[in-house]
């Protein structure tokens, strides 16, 4: 790892990684920093440009901040796959950016023998007010804003499994912004993630950690992706999801009534995935109402964090 060169400006960094960079400009404003790009996950470039965006965009959002401008990241093979296809993917993406109220100023390309797409984006940030995943206490409850299974919801769409349903309801997922920062900062929230390749487990773990919590996840209760329980039973699970069960092992403590499918399925590689929210039990079904509201796509109260086990979660059905 390398070493970070000490700097009281730094307030998130690499001896604290989170989900993106703070640095302080004054002692009421600061920068938030992130870069974020991958592969296609869907057949339509206008919808996976949008997706790379909202994903990018995502990190600035999990720490409380409100991104503000961003730079395209492109990878694409030019010459062996039409051009009109990087113009769609472009524009999906700067259709995201406009909707977040983000202005793209630029950007890099290479000739790739994939295609890949995303952004590095800057927001602006309180410095008394960033959300890290060290901000849970024990007795908080955990909220999460959206679904989980794209991991394998687009798996099945890449083995030509799914619904057009399912497809259409993943994508609708995945495009949603998690611009809900206004929302949850008005509930003196301290503590935020958003849940993405490591899965909703990977991320909780990443949280329990930092936090020093221990956490309880009620299966059950975690909302899913139309079609994400029946395939996960049909084992079309990513290659990554696979790879967060393992690095889990030691990590979490499954309920011996949780199904196997259920137990990756919790691990699930997410692309675009929803926010993770500790807060005081008290104001926890009130946050729930006013993400709804905000329009948050399956907001839910999933667990709570414990005092005891900390850095472990204890997964019941």
């Amino acid at each position: 790892m390398p070493q970070m060169v000490p700097s009281a400006e730094v307030i998130v960094g690499l001896d604290n990684p989170d989900d993106a960079a703070v640095y302080r400009l004054t002692d009421d404003l600061a920068l938030v920093l992130t870069v974020d790009y991958f592969t296609p996950i869907v057949d339509d470039p206008y919808a996976f440009g949008q997706i790379a965006a909202a994903n990018a965009l995502s990190d600035i959002y999990a720490m409380g901040g409100r991104p503000v401008v961003a730079l395209n990241l492109v990878g694409y093979p030019v010459g062996k796959l039409p051009g009109e296809w990087l113009a769609d993917i472009l524009r999906g993406g700067a259709d995201k950016a406009r909707e977040a109220g983000v202005i793209i100023l630029g950007g890099h390309s290479v000739d790739d023998a994939e295609p890949k797409y995303g952004m590095a984006v800057v927001g602006l940030i309180d410095p008394t007010c960033v959300c890290t995943k060290g901000g849970a206490r024990p007795g908080d409850k955990l909220v999460l804003t959206k679904p989980i299974g794209t991991g394998t919801v687009n798996t099945a769409i890449k083995r030509g499994l799914a619904e057009p349903a399912e497809i259409a309801e993943a994508i609708r997922v995945m495009t949603t912004l998690n611009n809900l920062v206004d929302t949850v900062l008005a509930f003196e929230v301290r503590g935020m993630t958003d849940v993405t390749g490591f899965g909703l487990l990977g991320h909780a773990s990443e949280m329990a950690r930092a936090s020093g919590v221990g956490m309880r996840i009620h299966a059950g209760r975690v909302p899913l992706l139309p079609g994400a329980e029946k395939y996960a039973r049909q084992d079309v699970f990513p290659a990554g999801s696979r790879n967060n069960r393992k690095w889990l092992e030691d990590k979490v403590i499954y309920d011996d009534a949780l199904e196997e499918p259920i137990r990756t399925l919790l691990c699930d590689a997410m692309t675009s995935g929803g926010l993770l929210i500790p807060i005081a039990p008290h104001r926890a079904g009130d946050l729930v109402a006013a993400l709804r509201e905000a329009g948050a796509p399956a907001p839910a109260i999933i667990g709570e964090c414990t005092e005891e086990h900390p850095g472990i979660i204890q997964v019941l059905p």
